[in-house]
């Protein structure tokens, strides 16, 4: 049975750590997890403030399917904190769904061009997720968030092309 822990709208399941451990090793679990220095929040059990770091979970009366409420700064709320990491996450979550939805009735439309209007919806489709990854905003020192990104608009840049190659040689 985990631990729940909340941020803001996230949430992350842990396993529950031995009783005895100090405070500070959840604290240190969170701070991975949220990327914020280990200093720079609050958490909160059942209503209440866990300062000492030093004392064991047991002495905050932690358990299994507790929910431990995470506080920081409020310049530091999660939908303003983005990792280099969950934007990369961001950018593979919108290209598989890209690849699982429109890869396959692209393949068909490649084999065998239908209708105008399918070849409009693919096209449309396509253009939609090419501004889904433009929009995706990186900072200027996160080079593999932006090098993910580029590939990312490269491949639905092609899928693009392909539709459109497929398109011009069903009207010759």
């Amino acid at each position: 049975m985990p631990l729940t822990v909340k941020w803001g709208k996230e949430r992350l399941s842990l396993q529950p750590q031995d009783p005895a451990s100090p405070l500070s090793d959840l604290r240190q679990t969170v701070a991975e997890w949220t990327h914020l220095p280990p200093d720079s929040f609050k958490l909160i059990h059942a209503g209440a403030l866990m300062k000492d770091d030093s004392a064991p979970l047991s002495a905050y009366h932690i358990r299994p399917n507790s929910t431990i409420a995470v506080l920081a700064s409020a310049v530091m709320e999660p939908s303003l904190h983005k990792s280099e990491q969950s934007t990369i996450s961001n950018i593979h979550d919108q290209l598989n769904l890209l690849r699982s939805t429109l890869v396959p009735p692209l393949e068909v439309f490649k084999q065998e061009p239908q209708s105008d209007k399918e070849h409009a919806r693919l096209s449309e489709l396509l253009l939609q997720s090419l501004l889904r990854l433009d929009a995706v905003s990186t900072d200027p020192e996160w080079d593999h968030a932006r090098k993910e990104r580029k590939a990312g608009v490269k491949e639905v840049q092609s899928y693009l092309d392909q539709l459109d190659a497929a398109w011009r040689n069903r009207k010759k």
